[in-house]
């Protein structure tokens, strides 16, 4: 998980779906998730709900992150929601957070990760960086809408419903499509 707090509610509703499904899940946060209260919780609310869905402590630091991929824990991995400054630094490769850490850490074995973007700038400075990934190797989307294209033009916003068909097919090496689109006003 990182900061899209707005989001978080979406984020947890698809964890504890995904945990009916038999998924086992390794929850990570980012250092900024698991230490700033919001209005949409506090961190202490939010660190015991994703501890509670999993069933584990969770990952917060880039040191407990590192092992992932040397121990090959995970078949996929998920970021949920994934801000357009954490697919920034994945663009270019920077892992400087606990989630950045494991998504470098998962790829060494070159496995898929679904990014749940969630970022009100997605179509302006942070296109770039979404383009980048778009045209990487492993990195998958989870079908994404305009969620207020009149009054935030450049918002995009994950369709969180779809994140386990999104999960399956990015196991299978597909991409949804459409990835992005709007409702009608």
């Amino acid at each position: 998980m990182t900061g899209s707090f707005c989001t978080f509610k979406q984020s947890f509703e698809q964890a504890e779906i995904l945990a009916e499904y038999g998924a086992e899940l390794i929850p990570i946060m980012s250092e900024n998730v698991a230490s700033i209260s919001t209005r949409f919780g506090t961190a202490e609310e939010n660190i015991k709900r994703l501890k509670k869905i999993s069933g584990k402590d969770i990952i917060m630091s880039i040191e407990d992150a590192e092992p992932i991929g040397p121990k090959d824990m995970t078949d996929i991995m998920v970021v949920a929601p994934c801000t357009s400054n954490t697919a920034a630094k994945l663009a270019v490769s920077i892992t400087d957070t606990a989630v950045t850490m494991a998504v470098k850490s998962h790829l060494r074995r070159g496995k898929p990760v679904v990014l749940a973007i969630a970022s009100n700038d997605s179509l302006m400075g942070s296109a770039q960086n979404l383009g980048v990934l778009f045209n990487r190797k492993n990195y998958y989307f989870v079908p994404m809408i305009q969620d207020d294209w009149i009054n935030k033009p450049a918002s995009l916003v994950a369709e969180f419903s779809m994140l386990p068909q999104a999960i399956e097919a990015a196991l299978n090496g597909i991409q949804l499509r459409p990835i992005i689109y709007h409702s009608r006003p």
